[in-house]
């Protein structure tokens, strides 16, 4: 049975899909980019965006009474793989071992034109 998660400590949805689904004991949290919940506001600059997205992404897990502990698989989306090495280090900052399994993908093109979205998988 599929339970909405949602927060008020990180950004709406802004179309057809949830913030996060729980479906049993794992929590689908989908793509967070760097929007501050509370202003609106995007922060320039990789690292803070990087924060940013992973600070939504701990309001989601919060709400599902779960931490970054949980999370067993995430997706990075950068808009330039250039950005790698910069958004590595605060996502460094943010997990730690055993690390969740990763993919990092640059892509086109991103909402509101940030350079980066997490999405991540969390077992609860």
């Amino acid at each position: 049975m599929k339970e909405v998660i949602s927060t008020t400590k990180a950004p709406a949805a802004i179309g057809p899909y949830s913030q996060a689904i729980k479906c049993g004991n794992v929590l689908f949290c989908s793509g967070q980019i760097p929007v501050n919940p509370e202003t609106g506001e995007i922060p320039e600059g990789i690292k803070a965006q990087t924060a940013q997205s992973l600070a939504n992404v701990k309001a989601l897990l919060a709400e599902a009474g779960a931490s970054v502990d949980n999370v067993v698989k995430t997706t990075v989306f950068l808009a330039d793989m250039s950005l790698f090495g910069e958004m590595n280090a605060v996502y460094a900052e943010t997990f730690s071992e055993p690390f969740p399994a990763r993919s990092a993908v640059a892509v086109r093109e991103l909402p509101k034109q940030v350079l980066v979205e997490i999405e991540v998988i969390a077992a609860l």
